[in-house]
C-alpha cells in the first residue's frame, strides 16, 4: 500500500484529565465510573452516540450469566448495572440471574447515569486516530477525531477499553490475534430485533434455540430452502412487549481491525436478519407471521480481536484448574464459549477448543497482571483484549466479566494517576483489592489462600 505523509500542523491539546478511558462499552463505562468515583478527573471517549457497546448499539439480547449457579459473582458496579436495568423490565423476574434479557434503550440510560453521576465526562462520536509515546513506555498523548477535527488529549493514565486493544497496540504493545497458525478468528454475529411478534405464541411455542433438538431451525437449515441462513445458531429473548432480540447466525472472515471486512459483514448481516424473519414467519407463523425487522445492530458482534500481552497471560489451564491469584481483581465463572469455523458450526459440532462447563459454585480468578501491558507504563487494558490465550478468551470476553474488569481497571488507573510516575505496574495491589471489596466486589479471601503461582 502506498503511504501518505501528513503535513505538520498544530491541533488543540487538552490536558485537563487525570484518567482517559477509550471505549464506552461495559468495561469502559465501569472503568470511567470507578476512576471518577476515586476523585480522578476522568474522560470517557466513545466512537458511537451511546454507551454500552454490544448490550446497546450491538443489540445483544441477553446478559450472559451473572451467577456461578449459586450466587452472583460479578458484583460491585457490574451488579449495579444489572439490577438497575432489570428493575425497569417488568416481564423479568426479580430473582433472575442468568440469561436475563436486555432492553437496549433502557440500558443506554443506565450507563449514562452510572458514568455521569460518578463525575466522569463523556465525549461521544469521537474516534481514536493516533497514539504518541516516549522511549520509556509512557503514552504522552492520544489523538482523536470528531466534528471538531483532530484533537490531542493527555492524561496521567489511559484505560484501553476499545475491545481491540487499539490504544495499547498503537502504542507499541505486543499482542496476539486469532489462531496461532492460520490467524483465523471466531465468527462474528450481527444481532437484530423483530417487532410485532405475538407474545403468547412466542412464549408458548417451540424453543427456538439450537440446543433444542426439536427447534424448527434444524429442519429449516437442513432443507436448503433458506440460503440466507448460514447455520443453526439462534439465541433469542423477549426484550420488550412484542419485541424479540436475536443473536443468530455467523459471519466468517470478519476482522474488527479491518474496517473493510466489518463493512461487508454489516451489509450481509442486515440481509441475514431479513432471511431469519422470513424463515420464522414460515415455520412459526403464529408468533412471527406479522413480524418485521425493527432494528439491526449499529455494531457488529465481534467475538475475537487483539489480545494484548501483559505481565501475565491467563490460560486455559488456569481455567481448568479453577486457579486463584493473590492479585486477582474479579472472579469469572462463564464457560469457554468458543464459536468454531464454518465447517464446525454448520455441522453442529461447535468448536474443537470448547471445554466442559463449571459446576455450581466454581470460578477462577483474573489477576491484575492481565490488565497491565508489557512495555507500557501508564496504560491499562480491560475487556476482551486482556492478556489471555485464545481458549480462555472464549470465557472472559462477555459483558458481565468485562464490567467487573473495567471497575478494577478504573480504580487502578485512579490510584496510579496519583503516583509521580503513574506506573500501572506499581499499583498497591492490597489497596486495590481493599477498595474493590469496599465497593462490593466478589473477592473471597479463601481464594487467595489457594494461590498457585502468584509470583509468575
Amino acid at each position: 500500500m502506498d503511504s501518505y505523509t501528513l503535513r505538520s500542523k498544530p491541533i488543540p491539546f487538552n490536558t485537563d484529565f487525570d484518567v482517559i478511558v477509550v471505549g464506552g462499552g461495559p468495561a469502559g463505562c465501569t472503568a470511567a465510573a470507578a476512576a471518577a468515583r476515586e476523585g480522578a478527573r476522568t474522560l470517557l471517549i466513545e466512537a458511537t452516540g451511546s454507551l454500552g457497546g454490544m448490550g446497546t448499539s450491538g443489540l445483544v439480547p441477553a446478559w450472559c450469566p451473572f451467577s456461578d449457579k449459586q450466587k452472583i459473582v460479578y458484583r460491585g458496579l457490574a451488579e449495579k448495572v444489572f439490577e438497575t436495568l432489570k428493575a425497569q423490565m417488568p416481564h423479568v423476574r426479580p430473582d433472575a440471574l442468568d440469561w436475563v434479557p436486555i432492553e437496549p434503550e433502557k440500558l443506554k440510560r443506565v450507563y449514562d447515569d452510572l458514568v455521569t453521576e460518578a463525575g466522569a465526562s463523556v465525549l461521544f462520536l469521537t474516534t481514536l486516530a493516533d497514539v504518541e509515546r516516549d522511549e520509556d513506555g509512557n503514552v504522552t498523548a492520544i489523538v482523536v477525531l470528531n466534528k471538531g477535527g483532530l484533537q490531542a488529549f493527555r492524561a496521567n493514565v489511559y484505560v484501553d477499553c476499545t475491545g481491540d486493544g487499539d490504544v495499547a497496540a498503537w502504542a507499541g504493545a505486543e499482542y496476539e490475534k486469532g489462531d496461532e497458525t492460520t490467524g483465523e478468528l471466531q465468527p462474528a454475529t450481527h444481532c437484530f430485533v423483530l417487532g410485532n411478534v405475538d407474545d403468547y405464541a412466542y412464549l408458548n411455542g417451540p424453543k427456538l434455540h439450537a440446543e433444542n433438538p426439536d427447534s424448527p431451525i434444524h429442519e429449516a437449515f437442513r432443507s436448503g430452502d433458506y440460503p440466507g441462513i448460514p447455520d443453526t445458531h439462534l439465541c433469542n429473548n423477549q426484550i420488550a412487549p412484542q419485541a424479540v432480540g436475536f443473536n443468530a447466525g455467523h459471519l466468517w472472515g470478519v476482522d474488527n481491525t479491518d474496517t473493510f471486512t466489518v463493512s461487508q459483514a454489516m451489509m450481509e448481516g442486515r440481509r441475514m436478519a431479513e432471511a431469519y424473519r422470513d424463515m420464522l414467519a414460515d415455520v412459526h407463523p403464529a408468533a412471527f407471521g406479522n413480524a418485521f425487522v425493527m432494528s439491526t445492530g449499529t455494531l457488529i458482534g465481534t467475538r475475537e480481536s487483539r489480545r494484548i500481552i501483559g505481565d501475565y497471560i491467563l490460560t486455559a489451564e488456569d481455567y481448568i484448574e479453577r486457579r486463584s491469584f493473590t492479585d486477582e481483581i474479579c472472579r469469572n465463572s462463564y464457560f469457554l464459549d468458543i464459536h468454531g469455523n464454518k465447517k464446525e458450526q454448520q455441522s453442529g459440532t461447535g468448536s474443537s477448543l470448547a471445554i466442559t462447563l463449571y459446576g455450581p459454585g466454581e470460578s477462577h480468578g483474573i489477576p491484575y497482571r492481565c490488565l497491565t501491558p508489557k512495555g507500557l507504563r501508564n496504560v491499562l487494558v480491560a475487556g476482551r483484549s486482556i492478556s489471555c490465550d485464545r481458549q480462555v478468551l472464549g470465557s472472559v470476553r462477555v459483558m458481565p466479566v468485562c464490567l467487573a474488569m473495567g471497575e478494577a481497571a478504573g480504580l487502578a488507573a485512579a490510584l496510579a494517576s496519583k503516583q509521580a510516575e503513574s506506573d500501572v505496574h506499581a499499583v498497591d495491589i492490597a489497596e486495590l483489592r481493599r477498595r474493590l471489596k469496599e465497593e462490593g466486589a466478589y473477592l473471597p479471601d479463601a481464594a487467595v489462600e489457594s494461590e498457585v503461582h502468584a509470583g509468575e
